[in-house]
């Protein structure tokens, strides 16, 4: 049997649904009301086409769809009104319809707050509580957090990273938001960690945080893995975006075997089958049926 970091309660409650992450490696589908995002470069963007994504995922075996209104990379400034705009009626629609686990990717306390009333379960902020007003909305509101690591401003270059240890810098990050969390009032049982593959980070640290990802997980808080299509990737195999599947399953397992319990991914569907076959692998579930050689 593989040993895997413990965690701390890890049976979780979304609405209706409950995950038990000690038995299940969560696939959460990306979904982008974003006209300039890095992979599907708008794709999304159209309401009709976000909510249908995001219905279609949960139909094809995700748990989770995370929702995104203003992308992580440099850019121009998005109002908050018109993030709002982006990814509030694709939460209010997808709750109507589906009991799959809904987050907001916000850095935003203001859009947190407000997705959360439509529905949205969790809010993901890739900047890790840069908003002073975060950690306290989403304790008010009783959803949950996702806690990420990088540097950057919101929507600010960030160049040439540098790190004496970037795990033990991650972590170190990672535990002290932690506190910063649970002493604004939200419970641990609430909260959840990613390293933030490729966010202020190059590739030969996003591949240090893969291969030492039990460090990370040893937190004890269900760890997510967001490695899907991205850079490092594309970079260890020389592949542009559309060619990244086969690099982003063998980073989300790598990463899974080593304590992630949430893959964040785009294929859905390729996604779900390894993560499948992955608990079964590690025993958390029985194969769907038995007959070989029985």
């Amino acid at each position: 049997m593989i040993a895997l970091p413990p965690i701390r309660r890890p049976v979780r409650s979304f609405g209706s649904r409950q995950i038990d992450f000690d038995r299940r490696i969560a696939v959460m589908a990306i979904v982008n009301r974003t006209p300039d995002s890095f992979f599907d470069q708008g794709a999304t963007f159209a309401l009709d086409r976000a909510v249908e994504a995001a219905l279609r995922a949960a139909d094809d075996g995700a748990d989770w769809v995370d929702i995104g209104g203003a992308k992580f990379a440099p850019g121009p400034e998005i109002a908050a009104a018109e993030e709002l705009d982006r990814v509030l009626p694709v939460v209010e629609a997808v709750a109507a319809r589906s009991d799959v686990v809904i987050s907001v990717d916000t850095f935003r306390a203001s859009v947190a707050e407000a997705v959360v009333a439509a529905g949205a379960h969790v809010i993901n902020d890739t900047t890790g509580l840069s908003d002073p007003a975060m950690a306290e909305v989403v304790a008010a509101s009783g959803a949950s957090l996702v806690i990420t690591h990088s540097l950057a401003e919101p929507r600010r270059p960030y160049p040439q990273p540098r790190y004496d240890d970037v795990v033990d810098e991650v972590r170190a990050f990672l535990e002290e938001r932690v506190d910063r969390a649970v002493a604004a009032g939200i419970g641990e049982h609430k909260l959840f960690i990613d390293p933030g593959h490729d966010l202020n980070k190059n590739t030969l640290h996003s591949l240090e945080i893969t291969r030492r990802f039990d460090e990370i997980a040893a937190i004890g808080l269900p760890a997510l893995a967001a490695v899907s299509n991205k850079d490092f990737v594309g970079e260890s195999l020389g592949a542009p975006r559309p060619e990244r599947l086969e690099g982003s399953l063998v980073a989300a397992t790598t990463c899974a075997l080593l304590g992630a319990r949430i893959v964040r991914m785009h294929d859905v569907v390729a996604s779900v089958r390894a993560m499948r076959m992955l608990e079964a692998v590690l025993g958390f579930r029985e194969p769907v049926f038995a007959e070989h050689n029985v």
